[in-house]
């Protein structure tokens, strides 16, 4: 994630993606969605991932509530509201755009809920928010790891491909969170 993002520092209105996206590069407001969302990626992936590693939740409670304040700034004021706007432009028809916007709402309103959860200190459903959150924070490395095992496997039409991974990158991350989240409470009532 960390080359994807570099090749568009300093802003880089011709690299790879950007390319296929000369009509809305000449929108401003697209400009500003897309390299928001691209610039935060970075930092939203490793803030989330810092947050559950369980030895600086306990050692560490104030840096957890500054890291978690930051994660939930950037994915509400920069990355999801990006995200949306990229999605309403999304290649692949509406089958894409429907996708990513759909991605794009629910990651605002489950870090929205996560941030609220913590507030009334409901750990418990904080934390299953926040795994959401962050089901659809890693949906930037799945869509790709998607891209790249259905290309190699069944090399499909390339937009066929993109259509596919738009909902494969964040719903497969999303199923198998609800399902841990299934499976930890059918443990815990046994």
């Amino acid at each position: 994630m960390v080359l994807i993002t570099w090749q568009y520092v300093p802003v880089n209105f011709a690299v790879a993606f950007l390319r296929l996206k000369q009509a809305e590069i000449a929108l401003p407001y697209y400009r500003w969605a897309f390299f928001g969302h691209v610039y935060t990626s970075i930092f939203v992936l490793l803030l989330g991932g810092l947050q559950f590693i369980p030895a600086l939740r306990r050692r560490w409670a104030v840096g957890h509530r500054w890291l978690g304040k930051a994660y939930v700034a950037l994915v509400l004021l920069v990355a999801a509201p990006g995200g949306l706007v990229m999605g309403v432009h999304a290649n692949g028809g509406w089958s894409a755009q429907l996708s990513f916007c759909l991605q794009a709402i629910l990651w605002f309103v489950f870090t929205w809920r996560a941030f609220a959860l913590a507030r009334q200190r409901n750990w418990t459903e904080h934390r299953a928010f926040m795994l959401r959150s962050f089901a659809l924070t890693l949906s930037a490395v799945s869509l790709r790891l998607w891209k790249w095992g259905i290309v190699f496997l069944f090399a499909p039409p390339p937009m066929d491909t993109y259509r596919l991974v738009a909902w494969l990158g964040w719903l497969g991350n999303l199923a198998l969170v609800e399902g841990y989240l299934w499976w930890a409470y059918w443990k815990s009532t046994r």
